[in-house]
């Protein structure tokens, strides 16, 4: 066993013997007056768990940003769940590991919220990271319909953070 695995084991066993479950994180997002997410904080649970997984504000790696629409280009994206793919590796977290997040489609640009992330051969885990790209690549095309970012890329990165902006 690889020692990336056996941290995954021993993480997931400690996730399923701890008291509570891990918070998904994806309701009750007070909104700004543009319609784009408030400040969140990162639940306990994701706080430690990025701490065993060693994981940093800062890491990132690349992703796929919506699986249904893999390698396509433009791609839109709507208000709601989520499911991104690692393209590299975050940490211990090994390509195709699935990240599991919220769009918001409000205000200039697509904003993406991740919670949990699912290692192809382990239990889901919880995290805080965000996509983020340079040069606007996650802004809307003008012609974006309501609850929808039309966007020209469908690949990103996404980065740890300790508590959401």
């Amino acid at each position: 066993m690889s020692v990336n695995k056996r941290v995954l084991w021993c993480f997931t066993l400690l996730l399923v013997t701890s008291s509570g479950c891990p918070a998904t994180g994806t309701g009750g997002v007070a909104l700004r007056p543009d319609g784009t997410p408030g400040p969140e904080k990162c639940s306990e649970e994701a706080l430690k768990a990025m701490r065993y997984l060693r994981l940093s504000v800062g890491d990132a790696a690349l992703v796929e940003l919506d699986m249904n629409q893999d390698d396509v280009s433009p791609i839109t994206l709507y208000d709601g769940p989520i499911e991104s793919m690692l393209e590299g590796n975050l940490g211990v977290l090994e390509s195709p590991t699935r990240l599991y997040g919220r769009v918001w489609t409000r205000g200039q640009q697509a904003v993406i919220r991740y919670y949990e992330a699912k290692p192809p051969d382990g239990d889901r885990v919880p995290i805080c990271a965000v996509a983020r790209s340079s040069k606007g690549q996650l802004r809307k095309h003008p012609d974006s319909k309501p609850g929808t970012a039309i966007l020209d890329f469908s690949s990103s990165m996404a980065f740890i953070v300790d508590e959401f902006r």
